[in-house]
């Protein structure tokens, strides 16, 4: 009977679907998979031929198989494996290879013979391309084929490099990147304009003759992929949904990268559910969109037709429900972000007491807190609340390289005009300039370099929080020492991050703590700030009797809002308050027009914020509840 249910569950879905609380849990889970096969091999005489990935999906199940060599005599003395892909050109040296990033994840720490090793060339002469690649074909042939292929997955639904529009019996050869896969690959290079716009890759016809195939995707970043992999039509627009055609694949997802497909994300479709409240308003806020009507037009029809008959019949008649959710929705709305004085809180977000709160507007970017949350922020500073805001990283790796000469030249400039001698700076000027002449893609700029970038995002966010209404004590710059690697990739946290973290919320025994609440990225700043802090928290709890009654409101960053059921204040803005917003946003110039690092969208920051605030009214209005021009949002974390 518990296999009938769970083949209703899973009939959505088009292919075996393995899904793990963590990523931990799950790479470690195919980690133990792959010793076995190595292991089970070893015992026959035989050599085991491995398809293996990059990416920072797969680094948790090289960590694990390394800790099994060092610490189980787990030996890859019999193993070969064929690496996907390789961006084109590519020396093997650069730290953007996987030449180089499979040596440091795994090679260089096991006992594998270096010429059982594969990894496409990407120094080859394009016209030596093709021979190459049949080459590569036939050595995993004449090996028998591969035992087992680990495969990722992007956003455009590629599996290695096969990019939409990829035949399903496609063989490896030299293909042209898609413009979003670049887009994710900037942070590695430095910006979208050094990422190679080609690459050679294993094709999907090679990966289908592994006798086992292992796809991994952790995240919420990865969800609406993973169910157009897993549920979709079969498309050459999303190459993963031939993986539909094979009988070997299995795809190992955890929770969060799992959550858009049916049986998590709208379960009352496929199985009988526990309707407790968070179920319920999830469910009649997605009818309402679903069949287009305000909570309060929904009819029994409506729930009978979508699959929420079951929840009408337990807890009807159907008016009552849609008047409770309507109300849950309602309650949440509040023009008083730090509660409002004197006045019944019961069905408000946030406490009336006490009137005037001590904030902190933790901001892990030094502009994230006037993106996204600015509107908030000045009305909690008009409000009279005693606001503190904390910019938790200098910021210092998202400021073009020429920003660095106008401000170095504008400080050359004021030094002449005031007689001041100007040799040592128009040195440094000069240094600079001979440094970005030959400076590589993502290569760690000098000490004066950061210094100057971090300055330039200093001053930008202190305009911007002045422009907010704060005096300068109530702003503070913490450069946690995680952050200042000056490279893209960053240090662990330490023990001094959590450190400086506590000793500021000792300094201001908040009562309110705003915190960016960006999980889908995994590896991303927002993330490890938020968990900076909360460690921080939990162990004031225990002595600090403040902490008891701090409440912890998450933000979202400029891509992403909290889905509406999850939204337990928003913040409406007037047309005037989405403009000072704006004013406040363009304080940081150098993040203006083209960013550094803009990701997948194209739009400015200010603009996305905008958007995105927008449609959370519209979305609010969609429901039934009252026109605004903007709505910012947030849910409490309860620590």
């Amino acid at each position: 009977m518990a296999r009938l249910n769970l083949l209703e569950e899973t009939r959505y879905e088009k292919l075996p679907v393995t899904v793990y609380d963590t990523p931990a849990v799950a790479s470690i889970a195919v980690a133990g998979r792959i010793a076995a096969l190595i292991r089970d091999k070893q015992a026959k005489g035989e050599k085991t031929v491995l398809g293996l990935a990059t990416g920072v999906t797969p680094i948790a199940v090289y960590a694990e198989l390394v800790r099994l060599h060092q610490q189980e005599a787990l030996s890859f003395k019999n193993v070969i494996t064929f690496n996907l892909d390789e961006y084109y050109p590519m020396r093997p040296t650069a730290v953007q290879s996987y030449v180089t990033f499979m040596n440091e994840h795994l090679f260089g720490k096991i006992d594998i013979d270096p010429a059982n090793v594969h990894i496409p060339d990407g120094t080859l002469p394009q016209e030596e391309i093709a021979a190459f690649c049949l080459d590569y074909e036939r050595q995993i042939t004449l090996l028998g084929g591969l035992d087992l292929q680990i495969l990722g997955i992007g956003r455009t639904g590629h599996i290695g490099f096969n990019e939409p529009g990829s035949a399903p019996n496609s063989g490896t050869r030299l293909v042209t990147l898609d413009d979003l896969t670049r887009n994710d690959a900037s942070r590695d290079f430095g910006g979208k304009a050094n990422v190679p716009t080609k690459a050679i890759t294993m094709g999907i016809g090679t990966i289908f003759k592994a006798r086992e195939i292992i796809l991994m995707a952790w995240s919420g970043k990865k969800a609406p992929i993973i169910k157009k992999a897993v549920e979709g039509e079969i498309s050459g627009d999303v190459p993963a949904t031939y993986l539909q055609l094979s009988d070997k694949v299995e795809f190992v997802l955890d929770e969060a990268a799992a959550a858009g497909l049916t049986r998590f994300d709208t379960p009352w479709l496929v199985k009988d559910c526990v309707w407790d409240a968070a179920m319920k308003k999830k469910a009649v806020i997605w009818l309402s969109g679903k069949v287009n009507k305000p909570i309060l037009k929904l009819v029994e029809e409506d729930y009978n037709n979508n699959g929420m008959a079951q929840l009408a019949v337990e807890q009807g008649p159907v008016y009552q429900i849609n008047i409770d959710i309507f109300r849950q929705v309602q309650h949440t709305i509040t023009g008083w972000p730090g509660g409002k004085p004197n006045a019944d809180d019961s069905g408000r977000p946030e406490r009336a007491q006490p009137a005037k709160k001590r904030s902190i507007i933790f901001s892990p970017h030094p502009d994230d807190d006037v993106i996204s949350m600015g509107g908030t922020f000045i009305r909690l500073v008009d409000q009279g609340h005693d606001v503190h805001v904390a910019y938790q990283t200098s910021g210092n790796t998202a400021v073009w390289d020429d920003d660095v000469l106008r401000y170095m030249e504008f400080a050359i400039d004021f030094n002449n005009s005031i007689g001041d001698d100007s040799k040592r700076l128009q040195q440094i000027h000069q240094d600079m300039r001979v440094f970005f002449a030959v400076k590589q893609p993502n290569q760690i700029d000098t000490p004066e370099v950061r210094d100057v970038k971090g300055f330039i995002r200093k001053t930008e966010a202190i305009a911007g929080a002045r422009y907010a209404g704060l005096h300068d004590d109530h702003i503070h710059f913490m450069a946690l020492p995680f952050y200042e690697t000056g490279k893209v990739n960053k240090n662990p946290v330490s023990e001094i991050d959590i450190q400086m973290t506590i000793a500021l919320l000792q300094q201001v025994k908040p009562q309110q703590i705003f915190a960016a609440g960006d999980f889908a990225d995994p590896h991303g700043t927002h993330v490890v700030c938020f968990h900076i802090i909360l460690q921080a928290l939990k162990r004031l709890k225990p002595t600090e009797s403040w902490v008891k009654d701090c409440w912890l409101w998450m933000y979202r960053g400029a891509w992403q809002e909290f889905d509406i059921d999850e939204i337990e204040m928003a913040v409406p803005l007037s047309p005037d308050e989405v403009l000072r917003k704006r004013s406040a946003i363009f304080k940081h110039q150098s993040q203006k027009d083209r960013p550094v690092f803009p990701g997948e969208d194209a739009r400015e920051f200010w603009v996305r914020a905008e958007d995105r605030n927008r449609e959370t009214a519209e979305s609010y209005n969609k429901l039934g509840l009252a026109e605004y021009a903007a709505m910012e949002a947030f849910v409490r974390y309860k620590f």
